[in-house]
């Protein structure tokens, strides 16, 4: 029997920053999810070149704009400078060049019948996807992986009333223009309600993000790229409690090195921090000045090497800032779980992080700023390094993201969201 080839697809305009190649988290999500949509939706993104490091490869400078197609999906590439990502003056121009090449490369896509974005940049993604629907006369549908202002207050990246107000502004307008607000924890509606005041909510839904399966699995100990990856980082015949991700201002770091510097002495076990971002440099100082000899720090490691390097952890943090619950939950949860590693949390009571491992049960978790727990929690592992138990908390993740956070299941609800507007 010949399959039918569906050819009355809607077309689907996706705003989505970075986009693979580049190694952030929510570009890894929306190539998946606009992947998994292919065969319901004609869709195109606008992204910016590959410049999540800062860096823009040299055939990225010669034009404003570049056409690509990757598995099927249609991409616009908009140039933009490259940037200090401890610099705010020089990621403002690299933020607002996007900004502007993405409203332009909006009248390079023709019709589109949806439009789509998420919160990202701050702010602008939301207002992104707004002019989007005016400009296509489309169906929006926002989806917020963040809040702004509020992550930004949470953590004093900035105290300027009048900013913040305005950002709040923007946003709020930005929901009320959607069509469909997604957010991505049972927190974060009660964070959208509290902006409206339970009056005239927007019409909202909640979904999970997830991790693929099928890419992030458990692997013996002895695989040999896992071996690979921990002599290369001189991890070898070592407890390794992992942090992966992006080292930056929400999870409180620089207060963990302090705690961490308890454990100095310790030559069985290595801290190891995996990624990139705005306070590396000042962690790989408090390494130095404190002679922490059993921390590390490793650069990303490209997508299909993440299975090694998350399987390599013995133990994996996943932690916010004291500020964060119902603002934002971090990507890197589930592929901790995919990866069957028990998890340390340092998570606020009640919010969607916290609430998946406890019901999971599948680590230990305390809240921000409770350092003497954490390092309660340390020791507690490392006292449970060489029996069952660990093990069995990973074990007991993998089995219920199986059954509750696999992609499949995250994207027909996307699917269905879509289809509904």
């Amino acid at each position: 029997m010949i399959e039918k080839v569906k050819t009355d697809k809607k077309k689907l305009l996706i705003y989505a920053h970075y986009y693979i190649p580049d190694v952030a988290s929510t570009g890894q999500i929306l190539r998946e999810l606009a992947e998994g949509m292919i065969d319901e939706f004609d869709i195109t993104i606008v992204c910016v070149v590959p410049s999540y490091t800062g860096k823009v490869a040299d055939e990225y400078k010669k034009k404003m704009f570049y056409k690509e197609e990757i598995n099927g999906v249609k991409v616009i590439r908009v140039r933009v400078p490259e940037f200090s990502k401890s610099n705010k003056i020089s990621r403002i121009k690299n933020i607002l060049s996007y900004f502007i090449g993405a409203m332009i490369a909006t009248f390079k896509v023709g019709k589109m019948d949806y439009v789509y974005s998420i919160s990202q940049p701050p702010i602008l993604g939301g207002l992104l996807g707004v002019w989007g629907k005016w400009m296509k006369r489309a169906k929006y549908i926002y989806n917020i992986q963040d809040f702004n202002p509020e992550q930004t207050m949470a953590v004093g990246y900035s105290k300027n009333k009048l900013i913040l107000k305005a950002m709040m502004w923007f946003d709020k307008f930005s929901c009320n223009q959607a069509d469909k607000v997604i957010v991505v924890g049972r927190d974060m509606i009660e964070t959208l309600k509290g902006r409206f005041k339970g009056t005239k909510v927007p019409n909202h839904t909640f979904i999970n993000n997830w991790i693929d399966e099928k890419e992030i699995y458990p692997l013996p100990a002895n695989h040999e790229k896992v071996v690979a990856f921990k002599e290369k980082y001189d991890l070898q015949d070592k407890f390794i409690i992992m942090y992966s991700g992006n080292l930056g201002l929400y999870y409180d770091l620089e207060n963990l090195m302090g705690v961490i510097e308890k454990f100095k002495n310790r030559e069985d076990v290595v801290f190891a921090f995996v990624g990139e971002g705005t306070i590396r440099e000042s962690l790989v100082q408090y390494k130095e000045k404190n002679n922490l000899q059993n921390v590390r720090f490793i650069p990303y490691q490209d997508k299909s090497d993440l299975i090694y390097s998350l399987n390599a952890g013995d133990v994996h943090w996943c932690l916010n800032a004291k500020g964060i619950k119902g603002v934002s939950v971090p990507s890197k949860l589930y592929g901790i779980i995919a990866a069957g590693k028990p998890i340390l949390g340092v998570l606020e009571r009640g919010s969607e992080a916290r609430l998946i491992i406890e019901e999971m049960q599948c680590g230990y978790v305390t809240t921000p700023e409770n350092y003497t727990e954490i390092e309660l929690f340390i020791k507690k592992t490392l006292e449970q390094k060489d029996t069952s138990i660990l093990a069995e908390m990973g074990k007991q993740g993998r089995i219920c993201l199986e059954t509750n956070l696999i992609k499949d299941v995250s994207i027909k609800k996307y699917i269905k969201e879509f289809e509904s507007c």
